[in-house]
């Protein structure tokens, strides 16, 4: 299983990214994935996630609103639509896929499988 994460970089507040997974050992659609994302000091953090089956979507309550996580399962890519970005979004984001079997869709225990990490930089 591999999981290529690429999209971020630096922009301004106000600004938006389009975060892309590219996977490959595994058909997206039908695991759960998962974005988290690291501040630098801070622990790892659940930002979204779509589970395998409806494609049922879940959000942290700090990006409700602003970010859209969606699939396309022909590229068997997931992607993290961000839109106005603030500072306090700065963070190497990360994605992951999840168990066969996932209890809940925010906790980073359920998801065995992880990519390399995408800095996004937020300027003020």
């Amino acid at each position: 299983v591999q999981l290529q994460a690429s999209g971020g970089g630096l922009v301004q507040a106000g600004g938006s990214l389009r975060l892309s997974c590219a996977a490959s050992g595994l058909i997206v659609s039908t695991v759960g994935m998962g974005w988290f994302r690291q501040a630098p000091g801070k622990e790892r953090e659940f930002v979204a996630a779509i589970r395998r089956s409806g494609g049922s979507t879940y959000y942290a309550d700090v990006v409700k609103g602003r970010f859209t996580i969606s699939r396309d399962d022909f590229k068997n890519t997931v992607y993290l639509q961000m839109n106005s970005l603030k500072p306090e979004d700065t963070a190497v984001y990360y994605c992951a896929r999840g168990r066969a079997l996932m209890a809940t869709m925010a906790d980073l225990r359920e998801y065995p499988y992880w990519g390399q990490g995408t800095l996004v930089t937020v300027s003020s």
